[in-house]
């Protein structure tokens, strides 16, 4: 099935009427039809069943476009996108991130990058939960990480770029969102959520602060589960400083603990391009400033 293939289902959808759908596609309405029957035995179910009246959708063919659009949609959106691209830029680098305050100074380093050259594009793509993954597969350039999710990891280059402290989150109207330091005494009599990927610093104060016995403790398996666990008053938690998105419905406080997450940011070992490492070189600059 073509791109003109869905575009004639899709207006046929629309109309209803094959002369209708002819005229709106400036094709004859023999043609359209050919078309039409033709998909129907590739996919090997009815579309359309035909009348007098015209052509209505099956069931199935009803399931079928609603899908289709949204493909269309999104083939159009990539075509657009890439018409843009090679009107304007020679090359491109993409960057995976959990989440766009993963580099804080990232408006910042784009704008900058940008300044100097002007015809590459650097994209970022905010996968939270497959980051690695994508980069490994090579549909990334470059890898924001922690530092254990690509320490065993062949074939790559490994930066350091910052240490990431430890914050408490809680409600903004928590007694605890006022201090500037929230130490484990603080915590007593306070449920903790804890549990899901976190890195293994994280699940060590984690750890540290359960084994005190002065806390209950709630497992939540990921991120924003316990993000909805503390807006439902269940409970606070521990979290890189990194993840916090600025919401409002949230405070992170500062947590007086030894332990920090080592982020770091990573490229492929075969990926010599002078471009890519001076991206890299602009990026740690920003957190060595």
């Amino acid at each position: 099935m073509t791109l003109k293939d869905m575009d004639y289902i899709l207006e046929l959808a629309q109309t209803q009427n094959f002369n209708r759908a002819a005229e709106n596609l400036y094709i004859a309405q023999p043609t359209l039809s050919y078309h039409i029957k033709t998909v129907e035995e590739e996919l090997g179910f009815q579309i359309f069943t035909r009348s007098g009246k015209g052509a209505a959708l099956t069931p199935a063919g009803a399931q079928f476009c609603a899908t289709l659009r949204n493909i269309r949609l999104e083939l159009r959106h990539a075509i657009e996108q890439a018409q843009n691209f090679s009107a304007r830029y020679s090359e491109s680098i993409t960057i995976g991130l959990p989440n766009r305050t993963a580099i804080s100074s990232l408006p910042a380093i784009i704008r900058a990058f940008a300044k100097l050259h002007p015809n590459v594009a650097l994209d970022p793509v905010f996968s939270p939960g497959r980051t690695v993954e994508q980069f490994l597969k090579g549909e990334t350039d470059i890898l924001f990480a922690v530092t254990e999710q690509v320490r065993r990891v062949p074939d790559i280059k490994v930066y350091p770029l910052y240490e990431c402290p430890i914050c408490l989150v809680t409600k903004p109207d928590d007694p605890l969102a006022r201090k500037e330091l929230v130490t484990a005494e603080d915590l007593a009599g306070r449920t903790l959520m804890v549990g899901g990927p976190s890195p293994l610093a994280l699940r060590q104060v984690q750890k540290r602060m359960v084994s005190t016995g002065t806390i209950h403790y709630f497992n939540s398996p990921d991120h924003d589960s316990t993000l909805t666990n503390v807006a439902a008053d269940r409970g606070v938690c521990l979290s890189p400083e990194f993840l916090d998105d600025g919401n409002p419905a949230f405070a992170w406080v500062p947590f007086d603990c030894p332990e920090t997450i080592s982020c770091v940011l990573c490229t492929h070992k075969e990926d010599s391009r002078p471009i890519v490492r001076e991206l890299v070189r602009l990026i740690c600059g920003y957190y060595k400033n």
